[in-house]
Parts: C-alpha cells; sequence; structure tokens
C-alpha cells in the first residue's frame, strides 16, 4: 500500500525553526521526484520545495536561503528543515510524490505548521 507520511509540524514562535519528515512505503521510492508544497485556506496549494531523484533541488523565492529540502533513499523520507520561520510560512505542508518522466503522483496527508508573531 503506497503511504506519504508527514511529521514534524506544530506552533512556533517567528524566528524559529522546525524540521519536517516525510515516510514514504509502498512504491520506489528512489526513482521518484519528491516535493513539498502547502496549503491555507485561501489559496491553491503551491511548490515549496522539491527534490529530484538525482538530489536536485529548487525552491519557491518566498523560502529561498531558509529552508532545505534533503532525502534518505535508504530510510525513504524526504525532510524540510525550516529555518528563521515568518508568519506567512503558516500553512498545512504536503508531501508528494512524483515518478521521473512519467504520469502519476502521491500525497501525504499533509501536516499543519503555524508561525506565531
Amino acid at each position: 500500500q503506497v503511504q506519504l507520511v508527514e511529521s514534524g509540524g506544530g506552533l512556533v514562535q517567528a524566528g524559529g525553526s522546525l524540521r519536517l519528515s516525510c515516510a514514504a512505503s509502498g512504491f520506489a521510492f528512489g526513482i521518484y521526484n519528491m516535493a513539498w508544497y502547502r496549503q491555507t485556506p485561501a489559496k491553491e496549494r503551491e511548490l515549496v520545495s522539491a527534490i529530484t531523484s538525482s538530489g536536485d533541488t529548487n525552491y519557491a523565492d518566498s523560502v529561498k536561503g531558509r529552508f532545505t529540502i534533503s532525502r534518505d533513499n535508504v530510510k525513504k523520507t524526504v525532510d524540510l528543515q525550516m529555518n528563521s520561520l515568518k508568519p506567512e510560512d503558516t500553512a498545512v505542508y504536503y508531501c508528494h510524490a512524483k515518478p521521473s518522466r512519467v504520469p502519476g503522483n502521491y500525497w501525504g496527508q499533509g501536516t499543519q505548521v503555524t508561525v506565531s508573531i
């Protein structure tokens, strides 16, 4: 059974840090591109950061320099280290998996991140 399970969300003060983790199972993690998205009630789900099966990364301009994405193909996890958090980062964060070069995708259930002033 395919599963993406996010953890690590919570409530932090502005300027603080959180580390999100996504644990994958039930598919060939090593050939999938992985990403973190976030969503608030007011907007569509948006891409925060992605890491390809080969380890290339990219970031939304709004988080560049503050967030770092990483993956461990042995543990089958993808993490998002979030530093210097801002209230604008408040959202539900979702883990996403997509195989390279072919259609199809999986979503996690999401984890809430709340950044207080």
